[in-house]
């Protein structure tokens, strides 16, 4: 993409309304613009970023066995009042009635949807387990919207709802989404601590949340740095298979036996005995969540299936969330300086941005288009007429993981300054020196 024809709306200024540094720098750096209270419409640079952490959560998920579906965002309320939660959930459903007065929503979860789809399709315990997902906007009509995307009101997310014949098979499934949830934040650069949560309004007796670490955390928490030094993505020795029962179980043991916690759930007696080099503590923001609940929905809809005796059995649910929107929040929380946000190379917009210093100089623009040409659209080329502190000042705004410098007597040489955002080191390079690095 070439900026001087790129819609990028940067600001120098920041926003009244934004009080955190992710709402600031995405409002600066043209990621969203906000449309109403706490919803947002996201601009090229920031859906890219969406698109980026999507691809990695999709990956993940199948990976994991779950097949990805699509379910509406309007939902009939007949089936929420089946489960007995169209009161209870209260008035952060946004309620609607359509031209014929049926009583609709806008979905803000869809375990009664899930449950409607399986109990029409599968009728034998053979075909179980089942873990179904989709990728989806939702509302929730917050009192009060603020801080960005990071409490909107409308928002992406990923859930997902597994099936299981009895309590094993449930518990084998929410293990293997554990993994692939401590899989998917390590490939965005993101230490997520798995900490016990309380389930809320959607149920159940077994709930994980997945924190990381960031100054404006809405949660304190306490960790042990045992969680810091565990690879989930390793297929070598030690590493975790979502295939293998054996490595499930080691896994699940793992992320149980080392202390983490919310302040909510903070057992002292316990962090005390976590040895003071291994503690670790500081604000969090959740970036995920995972329930186990039975058969909740299963029974309260009538959702059966045939059994190895012939007889009806209520699967075992559960349901397990990731906040796709709200990542990009996140990652900016934890991962920023004051000159502007610093993406991780996995979901960051372009890999690089490409500054040409001196426009129209024929060496400059030749190494630039050679360059740009070689990134195949996965570059961003400064190629504006501003002056080299504007353009400095805007490609460390944007946060993009590499900078390529092209200046007129480093041209003439056939070099560029390669740097690197997130240490700050610079060195000269030849262009292909430059590409390989980047990779």
């Amino acid at each position: 993409m070439r900026l001087s024809h790129a819609f990028i709306p940067t600001l120098k200024e920041t926003p009244n309304e934004a009080q955190i540094a992710s709402h600031r720098l995405m409002l600066r750096a043209g990621l969203v613009r906000q449309t109403s209270a706490g919803i947002y419409a996201w601009l090229p640079l920031g859906l890219r970023v969406l698109r980026n952490i999507e691809r990695i959560v999709r990956e993940e998920q199948d990976g994991a066995g779950a097949q990805e579906i699509l379910m509406p965002t309007i939902q009939p309320a007949e089936l929420w009042k089946e489960s007995g939660r169209y009161e209870d959930y209260g008035k952060e459903m946004l309620r609607i009635r359509d031209r014929h007065e049926r009583d609709m929503l806008y979905g803000p979860t869809n375990e009664e949807m899930v449950t409607d789809l399986f109990r029409q399709s599968v009728k034998s315990y053979r075909e179980l387990p089942q873990i179904l997902y989709h990728i989806q906007w939702k509302f929730r009509d917050e009192v009060r919207p603020r801080f960005g995307v990071m409490r909107g009101r409308e928002f992406l997310m990923k859930d997902a709802y597994s099936f299981d014949l009895d309590h094993a098979g449930a518990v084998a499934s929410y293990r293997k989404m554990m993994l692939a949830y401590m899989r998917t934040f390590q490939r965005m650069g993101l230490k997520a601590i798995p900490m016990e949560a309380d389930t809320g309004p959607i149920g159940g007796d077994l709930s994980h949340e997945f924190i990381i670490l960031a100054p404006t955390g809405e949660s304190q928490v306490y960790y042990d740095a045992a969680f810091e030094e565990i690879d989930y993505l390793s297929a070598g020795a030690g590493g975790f298979s979502h295939e293998k029962p054996e490595d499930l179980a080691r896994f699940f043991q793992e992320m149980t036996t080392h202390y983490a916690a919310t302040d909510e759930k903070h057992d002292t007696a316990r962090w005390d005995q976590v040895t003071a080099e291994r503690k670790r503590e500081g604000r969090g923001i959740e970036v995920g969540h995972i329930f186990y609940f039975g058969t909740k929905y299963t029974k309260s809809m009538g959702a059966t299936v045939a059994g190895p005796d012939g007889k009806q059995v209520h699967p075992e649910m559960g349901s397990y969330g990731i906040g796709v929107s709200r990542l990009v929040g996140a990652v900016i929380e934890a991962s920023h300086d004051d000159a502007g946000i610093i993406w991780p190379d996995s979901i960051a917009p372009f890999k690089a941005a490409i500054l040409n210093l001196k426009i129209g100089d024929a060496a400059c623009d030749a190494l630039c288009e050679q360059l740009y040409a070689a990134f195949g659209g996965n570059a961003l080329y400064d190629d504006r007429t501003d002056r080299a502190g504007a353009k400095f000042a805007d490609a460390d705004l944007m946060g993009h993981p590499w900078q390529i410098v092209v200046g007129p007597r480093g041209a003439a040489a056939g070099k560029v300054e390669l740097k690197r955002r997130a240490t700050g080191e610079r060195v000269e390079v030849t262009p292909a020196e430059a590409l390989s690095r980047i990779g």
